[in-house]
Formats: structure tokens, sequence, C-alpha cells
């Protein structure tokens, strides 16, 4: 029987982080992935390592919304890919709430373009 050389789908420290500030902005790094409110971390918590890294990996899936909805009108497809994609900003927005870093496949890795 072969196994399989993937990891399972699980939230696993990619960046290793301050403990105290995981601990002390877990909240506000949550904040990343609901919507426009993604923009009060990216600006209001600019010593924490933990909230930037998770708000410029929000600012990532909010612009994929907003240019998702040029494609979830279509049935099926664009149905499918917003399902995608509101399901990895739910898991993402758990994992910041847990203390934890998940990135998101094919977009989370664009986060390091952002130099804010």
């Amino acid at each position: 029987m072969e196994t399989s050389s993937h990891p399972p789908l699980e939230a696993h420290p990619v960046l290793q982080f301050d403990p105290k500030d995981v601990a002390d902005n877990k909240a506000v790094a949550a904040l990343s992935y609901l919507w426009i409110l993604v923009f009060i971390p990216l600006f209001l918590k600019k010593d924490s390592k933990y909230a930037q890294e998770h708000a410029k990996q929000g600012l990532i899936m909010f612009i994929a919304f907003i240019v998702g909805w040029l494609v979830f009108w279509i049935p099926v497809i664009g149905w499918l890919l917003w399902l995608v994609l509101a399901i990895a900003d739910l898991y993402a927005l758990v994992c910041a709430i847990q203390g934890k870093f998940w990135e998101v496949p094919l977009l989370g890795a664009l986060r390091n373009k952002f130099n804010l």
C-alpha cells in the first residue's frame, strides 16, 4: 500500500511568531479575514508580525473576492470558486483565532509581495 507524500490539510507554523505577540493579537488578526475589516490590523497593528502576516494574506483574499465577483455569477464554476474562497477564508480566520498561521494555497504566497 502506497502512502501519499502530501501532508494533510492542517494549520502548521510556516513562520515563527513571538508567543506574546500571538496571544495579544489573535482577535485583531482574525479581523483580517472579514472583508473590509482587513484594514484594521493592516494599519493599526504594524508592530505585530503575527497580525501583519494575517493582514497581508487577508488583503490577498479580499482582492480575490473582489476580482472573483466577475465570475461568481457564472453557474456552477463561479459558485464553486466562491465556495472554495469562502472555506479557505473561514479556515484561515479560525487558525488566526487559535494562534496559528495557515498559508492559503496559491494565494497565501502572494502576501510576500506586499511590504506595508
